[in-house]
C-alpha cells in the first residue's frame, strides 16, 4: 500500500470537537498514519478544519499561522462569563441599538490591536490553563496582548439583537472576545452565540468535505505543498538526490532556482518533486527544516 499523505478539508459540524474528528478520520487510514488537524476549532463553532495526514503533519507550523475567517453571530444585551452562549448569564441589559450603531465601532477593534483573552480559555498561567482558575472561582489577571484583526465587516440581522459580523483575522484572536467588545462599546453588552470557521489558509468552506459525507481519505487528499504555496521555494537538479535524502546543506551554486533574496523560509524541491521544509543560513546555503522525502 502506497503512503498516504496530504491535507485534507473538512468540514467540521457542530457539537464534535477538533479531536473527536481526527479521531473518526484516522479509522479510515491505515494503522500508524499519523494525523493532527491545522487548528483547533471548539465544539460549538462549525465550518474549516484542515487536517494534516501522514507527512502533512510536519508541516503543521507553516499552516497554521494563516488568514482565517469567520461569521460570528453577536447577540446583544446578554453578557456571558465565557463570552460565549455556554456560559453564565452576568448581565441582561436593554437593547436600544442596531446595524448602524454597529458598524460605527467596528474600526475600534480593526488593525493591531490589543485584546484581553477570556478568563475561560486554554492560556497557560503558571503551567495551568487559565478556565482551570475560572471553574474554582480563583481570580487572576489577564494581561492584555497584540493581536491583528484585518477587517470586521457588518453582515445583517439574524433576528432580534442577533446580528452577523464576519472577522478576517490571523493567529492568537478570540472572536468571542471581539463579539463581547463590541457589545461593550455599543453600551448594551453582548456575546458571542454562534461561530462558523468560513476560511483558514487555502481552505475555504466552498470547497470542504462535510464530516458525514466522508468515506475515503485519499480521493479528497491535497498535495503536501497545496497550503503553502505563498512561501517562496529553491529547485535542485535531481542530481542531487542523494545530497537531499541525506539533508546535507544546499549550496547557493547548486540552486537551479531561488528567491533574489535569500533569506527565510522556502519550500524545497528536487526536480519537480517537492522535498521538504528549509531555511536560508548566513552563507546564502539552504538547511533543511523539514524532510519530506
Amino acid at each position: 500500500m502506497s503512503e498516504i499523505k496530504g491535507f485534507l478539508n473538512v468540514y467540521k459540524p457542530l457539537g464534535m470537537s477538533s479531536g473527536s474528528v481526527v479521531a473518526r478520520i484516522k479509522r479510515l487510514l491505515p494503522p500508524k498514519t499519523a494525523i493532527g488537524h491545522g487548528g483547533t476549532l471548539d465544539p460549538e463553532a462549525e465550518g474549516v478544519l484542515p487536517i494534516c495526514i501522514g507527512k502533512a503533519t510536519r508541516l503543521f507550523d507553516y499552516i497554521v499561522d494563516k488568514q482565517k475567517t469567520y461569521v460570528a453571530e453577536l447577540t446583544l444585551g446578554i453578557v456571558t462569563d465565557t463570552q460565549d452562549a455556554t456560559g453564565t448569564v452576568l448581565e441582561e441589559n436593554p437593547v436600544h441599538v442596531g446595524e448602524d450603531e454597529i458598524r460605527g465601532v467596528l474600526g475600534k477593534l480593526t488593525g493591531d490591536i490589543l485584546q484581553r483573552p477570556p478568563v475561560y480559555s486554554a492560556l497557560k498561567r503558571n503551567g495551568k490553563p487559565l478556565y482551570t482558575y475560572a471553574r474554582k472561582g480563583q481570580e487572576i489577571e489577564i494581561e492584555e496582548r497584540p493581536v491583528r484583526v484585518d477587517a470586521l465587516t457588518y453582515i445583517g440581522k439574524n433576528g432580534e439583537n442577533r446580528h452577523r459580523i464576519q472577522v478576517d483575522c490571523g493567529k492568537g484572536v478570540y472572536v468571542r472576545t471581539l463579539m463581547h467588545d463590541i457589545g461593550a462599546l455599543v453600551g448594551c453588552g453582548g456575546h458571542m452565540s454562534a461561530l462558523a470557521r468560513t476560511r483558514s489558509g487555502v481552505f475555504t468552506a466552498e470547497e470542504a468535505i462535510p464530516l458525514p459525507e466522508l468515506t475515503s481519505v485519499e480521493e479528497h487528499l491535497k498535495p503536501l505543498d497545496y497550503p503553502i504555496g505563498h512561501i517562496p521555494l529553491v529547485r535542485v537538479s535531481t542530481d542531487e538526490i542523494a545530497r537531499v535524502r541525506n539533508g546535507n546543506p544546499l549550496w547557493p551554486q547548486l540552486l537551479l532556482e531561488a528567491p533574489q533574496k535569500h533569506t527565510g523560509i522556502v519550500r524545497v524541491y528536487i526536480g519537480e518533486e517537492f522535498a521538504g521544509m528549509g531555511a536560508f543560513t548566513e552563507d546564502g546555503c539552504v538547511r533543511f527544516k523539514a524532510m519530506l522525502l
